[in-house]
């Protein structure tokens, strides 16, 4: 067949496409368990920084980051309804985000206004031990800003109202405004808020504006410069996943097993 033929064009192009399509289904074979590992290190890692156990820049190794989080943190998946251990679920290998968006394996959420729309059935949560006793319960937390959903975790003292950390590992906001979610300054100011008023409801919230400290305005976080929807959304995503939907009822139980409430 004539290399200028119509015919041969057609059919090179089919090769180099077959080639290429088995090379690159061959490289997500064979990278596909090195993903999955890295992604549980980089979980492992956020969960670390909010509880305080890593520094932002230190130099770890993925060995050192595993045998820091084994020794000091125990995850734990609970019936995001009813706030108990889920039954028959491992939390190793659970992927509450791959949870979520499964339809078999979670539930329409009710309407709110941090934009979260599926809730799932089971959630992972992790516990700081000190002394084999939970110090700081690290929440997972997310939902809509400006441009797109943020997902991070919040650290609690074990009286499960007193903010110990707060971390965003994914988002897509603005850089300089939503972005600065991100920013250390910022971050520094929630230790020491409180996510709950005296009568039990969520009550922290991003302001515009400066915030007092929080000893004396324990409820109000600085709001974002120039970022006020982004603001907001920290707002309503706290109030969601510490409400009844979210996180609530788990905390309930948490505080009466613990003799605190």
């Amino acid at each position: 067949m004539a290399r200028d033929s119509t015919g041969y064009t057609v059919g090179f192009a089919v090769a180099v496409c077959v080639i290429c399509g088995i090379g690159v289904a061959g490289a997500a074979v064979a990278l596909g368990p090195r993903q999955a590992e890295n992604k549980v290190l980089d979980q492992q890692k956020q969960v670390l920084y909010v509880a305080g156990l890593l520094k932002p820049g230190q130099e770890v190794t993925a060995d050192e980051v595993t045998a820091l989080f084994e020794k000091n943190i125990r995850p734990e998946v609970i019936d995001l309804k009813t706030g108990n251990p889920a039954k028959g679920v491992e939390a190793k290998g659970f992927d509450q985000r791959r949870a979520q968006k499964d339809p078999a394996t979670s539930t329409a959420a009710p309407d709110n206004a941090a934009k979260v729309f599926r809730l799932p059935n089971n959630a992972l949560v992790y516990h700081v031990l000190k002394d084999g006793k939970t110090d700081t319960l690290i929440i997972p937390i997310e939902g809509y800003g400006l441009w797109s959903v943020l997902y991070g975790y919040m650290a609690l003292d074990d009286d499960t109202t007193t903010v110990k950390g707060i971390t965003f590992y994914a988002h897509a906001e603005t850089p300089g405004l939503g972005g600065e979610v991100d920013n250390p300054k910022w971050k520094a100011l929630w230790p020491g808020r409180k996510v709950y008023d005296d009568k039990g409801q969520p009550a922290l919230s991003v302001i515009k504006g400066r915030a007092g400290d929080p000893k004396t305005d324990p409820y109000h976080v600085d709001g974002l410069s120039g970022a006020t929807i982004t603001s907001n959304g920290v707002t309503n995503l706290v109030k969601f996943w510490f409400g009844k939907d979210g996180y609530g009822p788990f905390l309930s139980n948490f505080r009466k097993s613990a003799g605190k409430g």
